[in-house]
């Protein structure tokens, strides 16, 4: 499965696809910046609910968008995260600052 965004009013949904590596995390990285910088997005969600598998450069996207928006009033929140991606979250310290709503 490919990454889909989505927008509700000026929220972003990210459904990540299966895998989210550095081949993946640029196009996505300008994808949301332009919709940042044209002021169309203020929150944004990452939805993990088919991803398997996701590395340093997806914390990074993560990250430099949370920089980007927080200063602007938005927020960014995490859903949908298994067991792996999850962990790779917590090890981060990504949970300190955003938001997770975790899968049941």
């Amino acid at each position: 499965m490919k990454n889909v965004i989505m927008l509700e009013g000026d929220r972003m949904i990210i459904r990540v696809g299966e895998e989210l590596d550095h081949h993946i995390t640029k196009e996505l990285r300008e994808n949301i910046d332009t919709m940042i910088d044209k002021g169309i997005v203020k929150n944004i969600a990452f939805d993990f609910s088919t991803t398997g598998f996701m590395d340093s450069a997806g914390i990074g996207l993560i990250m430099g968008r949370y920089k980007k928006i927080e200063p602007l009033g938005g927020s960014i929140s995490i859903v949908g995260t298994n067991p792996a991606i999850e962990r790779i979250i917590r090890i981060s310290g990504i949970h300190k600052i955003i938001r997770m709503e975790l899968a049941k």
